[in-house]
């Protein structure tokens, strides 16, 4: 397969896992790379990139940016690959509403599909980034009850303890009852 068009993975072979893995930080903000997307629309990374430049005003800086050199070897660091294909260009880095523009630039079946995909995946992160951010403000808070209160780490515990029986807990059923349930 042609390095310029990534994996050559199509989208049913492409598991959210690896669309995870191919979501970068990049200036603070989760981003994909043109490469990555290229492969998973089939296209080469030449032909989506020419789209996008002929479809400029789409993309404000906000949805899509030029990597820097630093950025770029950064990433090949983290990623522990001394190349990626080769790479004469800087890549371009595209955030979530950069992605969901692209399919109205790549107007095929595929790119539809894959954009689904890739927006659900933002969108499962968001939610899981949302839900633990709001657990860790649930404890800090019942901390300073406690320690307000003059308790010691022991009684944190206590507390931790009592919040997962909860959640672990089987819901009861909502709706009729026969006689026979409890």
């Amino acid at each position: 397969m042609d390095n310029k068009t990534g994996n050559g993975m199509g989208l049913d072979a492409t598991p959210d896992e690896v669309i995870i893995n191919k979501i970068y930080l990049i200036r603070g903000q989760k981003v994909m790379l043109d490469h990555d997307l290229a492969g998973m629309y089939q296209v080469e990374t030449k032909s989506l990139n020419l789209k996008v430049k002929r479809n400029r005003a789409r993309f404000p800086e906000d949805f899509m940016f030029q990597v820097t050199k630093e950025e770029f070897e950064n990433l090949r660091f983290q990623n522990e690959t001394s190349s990626w294909g080769g790479t004469r260009y800087l890549p371009y880095a595209f955030t979530e509403q950069g992605v969901a523009m692209l399919s109205s630039v790549l107007n095929s079946d595929v790119a539809i599909k894959v954009n689904i995909r890739i927006i659900r995946v933002f969108t499962r992160m968001r939610q899981m980034l949302t839900s633990n951010q709001e657990m860790l403000l649930r404890m800090e808070k019942i901390e300073r009850e406690v320690m307000s209160q003059g308790g010691t780490i022991d009684a944190i515990w206590d507390y931790l303890d009592q919040f997962i029986n909860y959640v672990e807990r089987p819901k009861e059923k909502i709706g009729f009852k026969q006689k026979h349930e409890k």
